[in-house]
């Protein structure tokens, strides 16, 4: 069987920590014997420190499996205790014998060396079992944190191939139209697309993005969308930005705006409209969008893949945030609040 080295580290470390412990005792008990007192935990520290490994890493995980194992493992545990005691004082006698262990106490009789041997064995156990304990305890935790992260990563990546290609369609859609109506704003419509592709494929496979390339790749989308219609559309984009630079996540303030042409603006015939307006300040954004919808129509508020994406992104990113819809006879408001300051 292949031992970890990373176990064996920690037994290293547990040891040296239980050395310290037990020669500042002999210290406390026996003033001026340093180097005599550091020499015999060294020695007792060794003997115990295989025991304690044998234990918790071979005979207590041993017992967790069959009956034949547990009475084995039992046996093996009334094995252990012996050595935990006289073979603890017989590991101090050949010390002694090898004139590297000093006996501090003139009370040398057997049965008291035994006893002694004893205690200083049980509470090895009992430090080495605490200290293992809380030591694979907290490396759980991390195990467990690390993967509930990659797991939000891969989610997060999943969410996006989703957001991409659908942008993508909705966007060729457009073209698609212009083409079929063999107008001239084709060629300058696939020119936006190509630079507006350019941007999502080189800068937005990171984390985080300045606020203001998001806020560009919205101008850019919203010129795309306006080549469609006449002048009838109107179109109000305005942002009040405290800081540029500030780092979002990237494409997340696009599908409100695309939700605005695609299920608003392209439903309604008469005197359609989007308003948009972005604040960014103290690191709170807020970003409205409020589109044009027929009058007396029907409202159902049911989330496409562009928003259900979004709120699930926010879940996964923030803490402190909303995006409420607001459906209405004549317009539809959007309003998105993040936090920045609570990205998990």
């Amino acid at each position: 069987m292949t031992i970890p080295s990373q176990r064996i580290r920690l037994y290293i470390g547990i040891s040296g920590a239980y050395f310290l412990l037990t020669l500042l005792s002999d210290l406390f008990a026996y003033p001026g014997s340093f180097f005599t007192s550091m020499v015999n935990e060294l020695w007792r520290v060794a003997y115990v420190t295989i025991l304690n490994f044998i234990l918790f890493e071979f005979t207590l995980p041993y017992l967790r499996f069959t009956w034949k194992r547990i009475v084995l493992g039992l046996v093996m545990i009334w094995i252990l205790l012996m050595f935990y005691s006289f073979g603890m004082y017989s590991w101090r006698t050949l010390g002694v014998f090898l004139h590297i262990y000093s006996p501090l106490s003139s009370d040398d009789n057997a049965e008291h060396g035994v006893e002694f041997q004893v205690a200083y064995s049980f509470a090895s156990i009992f430090f080495f079992g605490i200290v293992r304990h809380i030591y694979d305890h907290v490396k759980l935790k991390q195990s467990a944190q690390q993967l509930r992260i990659e797991k939000q990563e891969a989610e997060l990546n999943y969410l996006k191939s989703q957001t991409n290609p659908h942008f993508l369609f909705n966007t060729l859609n457009n073209i698609y139209s212009l083409a079929r109506d063999k107008s001239d704003l084709a060629p300058e419509s696939i020119l936006r697309l190509s630079k507006m592709l350019r941007f999502m494929l080189y800068e937005t496979s990171g984390t985080f993005i300045a606020l203001e390339d998001e806020l560009r790749i919205i101008t850019d989308y919203i010129a795309l969308e306006k080549l469609r219609y006449d002048e009838s559309l109107r179109v109000n984009f305005n942002y009040h930005v405290e800081d540029m630079k500030q780092a979002i996540p990237p494409l997340i303030l696009i599908p409100l705006v695309e939700n605005a042409f695609k299920h608003g603006v392209s439903e309604t015939r008469q005197h359609p409209f989007v308003d948009i307006h972005l604040s960014s300040q103290h690191r709170q954004i807020v970003f409205i969008v409020k589109n044009s919808t027929e009058h007396n129509q029907v409202i159902q508020v049911k989330e496409n893949i562009g928003l259900s994406n979004l709120r699930r992104q926010l879940e996964l990113l923030y803490t402190d945030y909303s995006l409420v819809v607001e459906p209405g006879e004549s317009a539809f408001t959007i309003t998105l609040r993040i936090n920045l300051g609570s990205h998990v």
